[in-house]
């Protein structure tokens, strides 16, 4: 039986697709017949309401897992997304950073909750808070690796060497095994000439790092979570949703879980002419 592979979406900046990404690539590993958990680590609970639930009503979240020890798979709930379940956010969690303070460990409480699910799923993929707090912390401590989104637009560098500097600490004190899954570029409009130098920018910046699929902008991938629903369910031919699946499909390649079927090479192939 593997062991799932945690995945945190981070980047403090707020308004880079964060949410979105971690949403619809943990629903597009779903579709691929992964089975898949969504961690709402973000006290504005935007994953938690954009796959459909009212993070008023939900009786129990992370944050009880956190600081009152609530065994996760009683928090755990289903969506319609196939192979993907919710472990959802609340409001609550703002208050998680201050009563985490006192405890021992404090890095490694959310590591604590996620190892418990880990023989159940083949990815856990955490939505962080757009800070560098106390709970982004716990998501770098308890993760495998990060995948950070940079909207392509003007000061799109702006604060990543922050972040990177925060990853390090963690690699070095807290979790060594940490990596830097991808940079993923988001909100592209290839119309935009910013848009296109920003995409050279950073891939002269980070090189092998940045993922190959770049996230365009897409009006249903905006539409989508109003609905309460993922790209997939809300609109499975637009862009966006194709793009999400590439996403997955290249993450799944890179962590040798896949071999792309020919006869979609050849359409890979044929397009390109």
């Amino acid at each position: 039986m593997s062991m799932a592979k945690i995945i945190s979406i981070v980047n403090q900046k707020g308004g880079v697709g964060k949410t979105t990404t971690a949403i619809n690539l943990a629903a597009s590993l779903g579709v691929l017949e992964r089975r898949t958990l969504l961690v709402d680590a973000d006290p504005q609970a935007n994953a938690t309401s954009g796959v459909g639930y009212d993070p008023r009503n939900v009786k129990a979240s992370i944050y009880e897992c956190i600081i009152n020890n609530v065994s996760p798979s009683d928090v755990i709930l289903g969506t319609d997304n196939p192979n993907m379940d919710l472990l959802p956010g609340h409001i609550d969690l703002v208050g998680a950073e201050i009563e985490m303070i006192d405890m021992r460990d404090r890095e490694q409480q959310l590591k604590n909750v996620l190892d418990q699910l880990r023989d159940q799923y083949d990815f856990i993929i955490v939505d962080c808070s757009p800070s560098l707090g106390l709970v982004t912390v716990n998501s770098l401590t308890a993760s495998d690796s990060v995948i950070v989104p940079v909207q392509c637009e003007y000061f799109a560098l702006e604060g990543l060497g922050k972040l990177l500097n925060t990853i390090k600490i963690v690699q070095q004190r807290l979790n060594p095994e940490l990596m830097i899954e991808g940079m993923l570029l988001t909100m592209y409009d290839s119309r935009l000439r910013l848009a296109n130098q920003v995409v050279e920018e950073v891939k002269t910046h980070f090189q092998q790092f940045v993922f190959d699929t770049v996230i365009h902008r897409n009006v249903a991938l905006g539409e989508a979570p109003s609905h309460g629903q993922t790209i997939i369910m809300h609109d499975a031919t637009s862009k966006g949703a194709v793009n999400y699946l590439n996403l997955a499909r290249e993450i799944l390649q890179k962590n040798s879980l896949t071999r792309i079927p020919d006869h979609e090479r050849t359409v890979e192939v044929a397009t390109e002419e």
